[in-house]
């Protein structure tokens, strides 16, 4: 009788700072228990890995793959042997995979913020947007809205970075209206724009506030938000109250994350059941809590 090869094992984990509320591992076991793959994602909390740890000591240890977040998805460039297409425009990688024993960046972030937004407010006009953050979930939103034809604004305190960042995005997309401006100029920016990002922590559990001056909304702006804890941030539940439409970080975690199992298991996950995980996940007296 011919071999039988033994079903691959995917041992996934998230990199960063402070993740031990994060609803990535029960997101993803739930999907990958419902594909039938042998699958476990874990925490690596930075704040409790030794100093100068690195992916390739977690690779020795049998992880295959990442998702990396706040605050390396930039700063674990250097660790990485090649970049898709994707994450080099970026300047940011959200996905690692490991193939050969090479690292290898991916970004599922962008991808994954259009899709949650096409999904959330199919019909939101894109032709300016307003984008707070030019970290790397900023890059990735930065990126799939001027790959969409918007005209992007890029607020961020650090003007180095923003102007980093515009250029990289001006150099992948050469006709594109990409800017830069002061964060105290978001609120006159509103004046023309369609809709605003959040692409910064403030609002996530630990980072309370908001992330600009939300005065200048009229309903006739769309909000969208990456923090997905908690799911309705200040940002949103002003927005709302003030008539604009939402979408919170949920549809990004939940967009990428399908994508990310896709990239490293060849599998194709359900995105409609994802969204019921999620939906699972967040109901009050549910959340699963990690050490």
């Amino acid at each position: 009788m011919p071999e039988t090869l033994a079903p691959a094992r995917h041992r996934i984990a998230l990199v960063g700072a402070a993740i031990c509320g994060s609803l990535s591992p029960a997101l993803h076991e739930r999907e990958a228990a419902a594909l039938g793959l042998d699958y476990t994602y874990a925490l690596l909390d930075l704040d409790h890995l030794p100093p100068g740890w690195r992916l390739r000591d977690a690779v020795r240890q049998g992880v295959t793959g990442f998702n990396v977040t706040h605050p390396v998805k930039q700063a674990v460039l250097g660790q990485l042997d090649d970049l898709s297409p994707d994450a080099r425009a970026l300047g940011a990688v959200n996905t690692v995979s490991v193939t050969g024993g090479r690292l290898i960046g991916h970004n599922t972030d962008h991808s994954g913020f259009l899709a949650g937004l096409r999904n959330g407010l199919p019909d939101a006009r894109l032709d300016r947007v307003v984008v707070v953050g030019a970290g790397g979930a900023g890059s990735a939103v930065a990126y799939c809205l001027a790959g969409a034809g918007a005209a992007v604004e890029i607020a961020d305190a650090d003007t180095e970075r923003a102007n980093a960042l515009a250029g990289r995005l001006t150099s992948a997309f050469p006709s594109g209206d990409i800017t830069c401006l002061p964060p105290d100029r978001v609120p006159a920016a509103l004046t023309h724009a369609d809709g605003i990002v959040n692409a910064t922590p403030v609002g996530m559990t630990g980072h309370p506030g908001m992330p600009f001056d939300t005065r200048a909304l009229t309903p006739r702006h769309w909000v969208a938000d990456v923090v997905y804890r908690p799911l309705d941030t200040a940002l949103l539940t002003t927005a709302r109250a003030l008539g604009c439409r939402v979408v919170d970080g949920g549809a990004m975690l939940v967009a990428q994350a399908a994508m990310t199992i896709a990239l490293l298991t060849t599998a194709a996950p359900d995105l409609d059941r994802m969204r019921r995980h999620l939906a699972d996940l967040t109901t009050p007296g549910t959340e699963p809590i990690h050490d």
